[in-house]
């Protein structure tokens, strides 16, 4: 018999206790260059000549090849299984952080090392969600997506610690190489599936629910789009509100920790519900939207608590968001996120881009309230699609939940 890590209320296996370090483990490896860049652009920048506008031209070509990359990736993952397509992943955001070690030599250089390791963050994410899946009991698969998408804001933090760890010690080469090094460690948490793959591709197009996917993924693209304004300029906001550059750095680490214990609160959360998880979702991004609101408001105490709602419920939604997808579309889990993540990584290059512009012409009390609107509309398109627009497929021998392992 299975083991199990509580002794009272529903168990949890100890394999999908694995299987989902494993997936936060895969996604912490894939996303590591994106926040290496940005937690080392000054090193950067100093030595390869970019500025902070060459720095946020960097990171949207990095999120925009993820969009384009996140429909074909997730066909893979559907085709192959997640398994092959997770270690595929590590190996490419590895060997992408060893070639900007090696080669980023000069700035055009970096920013096409980065678009390659934008497959990998494509690839990571889908096939870790199809993982979660297959491998963990659907009373736990709430928490365990909500985890997973806590170590993105995990993996700024990684990132902020090799300033002084390696990059001012060693050099910024080297930190490179460290990372790679911690990515390829995450190889032996990849969990092995189980499923039968033909069986999962033959039924990923019943359902019917592409339409209502592809408006999720232009919610996501509003909500993902404002709510990435909060860590691109939310230290350059308050210092022009005129909080010193300590306390201005302050903000984003209160943001980041509220972001990270929302995420995990908000999944542990929805496996105490029963359905109406996208509702939520909109409610938060409801929450959120006042949240950025109270940031174009002068003084002190409507920045903190603007902060805390546009970080904690803003931004804590796409782990409950990929959970909602894929109970709804159990057979094709990996298929059905690529559509929503699409709008994801979309809203996070165009976002910060086209509020950067505003802010620099109108203003950061404009720019946050436009924000706020962008996330309302989000709230509103997330409303329209029910329960019964976003139809669930039928269940059947690939429901989600623990699956025996190949012996």
């Amino acid at each position: 018999m299975t083991e199990t890590i509580s002794r009272s209320g529903p168990t949890v296996p100890r394999r999908a206790v694995r299987v989902g370090a494993g997936a936060t483990a895969t996604t912490i490896a894939c996303v590591l260059p994106v926040f290496l860049v940005g937690g080392l652009a000054v090193q950067l920048g100093d030595e390869l000549g970019f500025s902070p506008t060459g720095l946020g031209l960097a990171v949207s070509v990095y999120f925009g090849i993820s969009a384009l990359a996140s429909v074909p990736s997730g066909a893979l993952v559907e085709r192959y299984g997640p398994t092959p397509i997770a270690r595929a992943a590590i190996g490419l955001s590895a060997g992408s952080l060893l070639a900007v070690a090696g080669l980023a030599r000069s700035y055009p250089v970096l920013v096409a090392l980065l678009a390659l390791s934008a497959a990998a963050n494509a690839l990571g994410q889908l096939a870790s969600n199809a993982v979660l899946a297959e491998h963990v009991p659907a009373h736990r698969q709430g928490l365990s997506f909500g985890v997973k998408q806590a170590a993105i804001p995990v993996s700024t933090l990684l990132a902020g610690a090799a300033v002084p760890t390696v990059a001012l010690t060693a050099g910024w080469r080297w930190a490179f190489v460290a990372a790679a090094a911690a990515a390829l460690a995450a190889l032996p948490a990849v969990p092995r599936s189980g499923r039968d793959r033909r069986t999962r591709t033959a039924s990923a197009g019943r359902g019917g629910g592409t339409a209502a996917l592809v408006v999720v993924g232009l919610a996501a693209t509003l909500a993902a789009g404002a709510a990435n304004a909060l860590g691109t300029f939310l230290v350059d906001s308050s210092a022009a509100r005129g909080l010193s550059p300590g306390l201005a750095g302050l903000t984003l680490t209160l943001g980041s920790a509220v972001c990270v214990a929302a995420r995990v609160g908000v999944g542990w959360l929805a496996d105490r519900r029963t359905g109406g998880h996208v509702v939520v979702v909109a409610g938060l991004l409801v929450a959120g939207s006042v949240g950025l609101v109270l940031l174009a408001v002068a003084g002190t105490a409507p920045l903190v608590v603007g902060v805390v709602l546009g970080f904690g419920l803003g931004w804590s939604w796409p782990g409950l968001l990929n959970f909602a997808v894929v109970r709804l579309h159990p057979q094709a889990p990996a298929a059905a996120t690529s559509i929503t993540q699409t709008g994801v990584y979309a809203g996070g290059c165009v976002g910060p881009l086209g509020l950067g512009a505003l802010a620099g012409t109108a203003g950061y009390p404009t720019m946050w309230l436009t924000a706020a609107i962008a996330m309302l509309l989000a709230a509103l398109l997330m409303l329209l699609t029910t329960r019964r627009t976003l139809s669930p497929t039928p269940p059947g021998p690939t429901s989600p939940g623990p699956t025996p392992r190949r012996s």
